[in-house]
């Protein structure tokens, strides 16, 4: 049996500041992942994706991310069990929790945080004729290395964050870069499809706002879609690839049997500290909900560090918060 402090469910970006959060407050930390590696989302879908919002650097990719906050958290001596899907959880008679994992790994724990992302996910994949006759070769749900698509005509599908950053940075990889989309406005962030526009105008990307998917075709291999336009006019457009970006559909998995409060797949939560309708239980990252909750991991950050400052209760119960700052060796500590 492992002993710690805090049991994480969830080894992405949020799952590892709380992590450093924790260890701030001389919590310690075991993180429990169904993925085989760290990262969450950021490593297995879009580990070349860059990002854009986190402070202190205009942009950096999703796997230079989960890099620097294992760095930034290796001084507190976390322990993993990753490729391992939680399976149960039982409560002890002190309030503690036993979490059970699906090879029999058995984490005792004071807190129990969940920081799971979408949960177990599955990409939203499109409605179109022979979609399937080329998935194993030419659609790509996610993106784990863009240079497969360098010097290639590709076709992105999408109106979200994704699709719209994946469309900037590929601009610059690919031979021809189609963005499509259903409507004629984007779900992502303004300053992405302002990007994008501004591609659009310069011809570095082909734009085609307001168009329907019909069809994949090819000689066996994909050589173009087949799209219609609002004005029911047909459009071939030539493609090597395929990515559409239409999100992922969650699942909680077992954890909807813990008795938690659910909306739409999502757990909710007290803003004043994230926790659950289940003592010693949290939430925090994109598998939360609560009134104005935005999904970005400068905000799962946020909730992270409230999350750690409540728990500390659970894990010192004879002990007041307090800080003292030093300086030991130039080092700057708690």
């Amino acid at each position: 049996m492992i002993e710690k402090d805090i049991c994480i469910i969830g080894a992405g970006p949020v799952g590892l500041f709380a992590v450093f959060e924790a260890g701030l407050l001389k919590m310690r930390c075991h993180v429990i992942d169904v993925l085989p590696q760290v990262g969450g989302q950021l490593s297995e879908i879009y580990p070349h994706k860059p990002i854009y919002d986190i402070p202190g650097y205009p942009n950096i990719k999703a796997q230079e991310l989960i890099d620097k906050q294992m760095e930034q958290i290796a001084p507190f001596k976390p322990t993993f069990t990753l490729g391992e899907r939680v399976e149960g959880l039982q409560k002890q008679d002190d309030g503690s929790f036993h979490v059970i994992g699906s090879d029999g790994t058995v984490i005792h724990c004071q807190v129990v945080v969940i920081a799971g992302g979408l949960g177990c996910f599955e990409p939203r994949k499109p409605d179109l004729v022979n979609l399937e006759l080329y998935e194993k070769s030419h659609v790509h749900y996610m993106i784990k290395d863009p240079e497969r698509f360098r010097d290639k005509h590709i076709v992105i599908a999408g109106g979200g964050d994704s699709a719209l950053d994946w469309t900037v940075y590929l601009a610059n990889v690919a031979k021809e870069v189609t963005l499509v989309h259903r409507n004629d406005s984007f779900r992502g962030a303004p300053d992405s499809a302002e990007k994008v526009h501004r591609l659009a105008q310069e011809g570095k990307i082909n734009l085609l706002l307001s168009h329907n998917l019909v069809s994949l075709g090819g000689n066996g291999h994909l050589e173009h879609i087949h799209l219609i336009n609002k004005q029911k006019e047909n459009i071939v457009v030539p493609a090597e690839d395929f990515i559409p970006l239409y999100g992922l559909s969650p699942k909680l998995g077992p954890i909807a049997e813990w008795g938690l409060n659910i909306d739409k797949n999502a757990i909710q939560v007290d803003t004043y500290d994230y926790a659950t309708n289940v003592e010693r239980i949290y939430a925090i990252g994109d598998i939360n909900t609560y009134p104005g909750k935005l999904k970005l991991i400068l905000c799962g950050y946020h909730e992270a560090a409230l999350m750690c400052q409540s728990a500390f209760k659970y894990v010192y119960p004879d002990q007041k918060l307090s800080f003292k700052y030093t300086t030991v060796n130039g080092v700057n500590t708690f």
